[in-house]
């Protein structure tokens, strides 16, 4: 894979992520998305955000969910966007894609999507497991999200020329990663760690381009604690 590729291909990622007002055109007249909204990938169960949020919002509107609009992707937002699916003749599997997307008007979504197709198709089914084989023994007591961050984190240091440029390298880098020296990278990943791999390979970034994160109440390296904080997510503090 070639380095300047996959620094290009992972701009466009970040790109994803920036906040962005738009107005949308519906056969019910205007939405106007007036908050910001943070693009990511497809969205499933476990998902949160704004770009959740902005789902959720549009749903409630046409009457396919009657809950809170808190950003969090949990059951009753799966039933809405199955409820959706089904009745503008998607398959209805209450995950939230391109198709989806298209249907609600989610244009920016889409555009993240189409970006993503490129994206990931370096990468093979064996970089997939593997990522959801580091995730696990990383960060299986972790939300979702929070999973997908572990996974980003290592797509970021393949794309980054401080650091080996495949998968395997970055994994496997020497001292780099606990779950690899105690073991536990031979674990077998369940199903969320396949999804949040998945998500990572797509490009959803919940640490917006971090190289680097740890946990604080565990973690002996003075030097990690000198990196840049940009966001924590449960246990794990992430950095640049």
């Amino acid at each position: 894979m070639k380095k300047a590729l996959k620094i290009g291909l992972v701009a466009l990622s970040a790109a994803a992520v920036c906040t962005t007002t738009a107005l949308f055109n519906t056969a019910n007249g205007d939405i106007d998305a007036a908050s910001p909204v943070q693009q990511t990938a497809v969205l499933r169960q476990g998902a949160s955000g704004g770009e959740v949020k902005e789902l959720q919002r549009r749903l409630k509107m046409w009457g396919y969910y009657d809950g809170e609009t808190d950003g969090i992707y949990g059951p009753a937002t799966v039933k809405a966007v199955k409820y959706f699916q089904q009745k503008n003749g998607l398959t209805a599997d209450g995950i939230a894609g391109i198709k989806t997307f298209e249907a609600l008007g989610m244009n920016d979504s889409v555009r993240v999507l189409q970006n993503e197709k490129a994206y990931n198709s370096d990468y093979t089914s064996s970089d997939m497991y593997l990522l959801a084989k580091c995730i696990y023994g990383e960060a299986r007591g972790e939300s979702y999200t929070g999973q997908v961050a572990v996974g980003a984190v290592i797509m970021n240091r393949v794309a980054s020329s401080l650091f080996p440029n495949t998968v395997s390298g970055v994994i496997y880098q020497k001292d780099a990663f606990t779950a690899v020296t105690d073991g536990q990278i031979n674990l077998t990943p369940d199903q969320t760690a396949l999804n949040a791999a998945q998500d990572a390979l797509n490009g959803w970034d919940p640490t917006y381009g971090c190289l680097y994160y740890y946990n604080p109440a565990t973690a002996t390296s003075s030097w990690i604690f000198s990196r840049q904080t940009v966001t924590t997510i449960g246990r794990h503090v992430f950095a640049i």
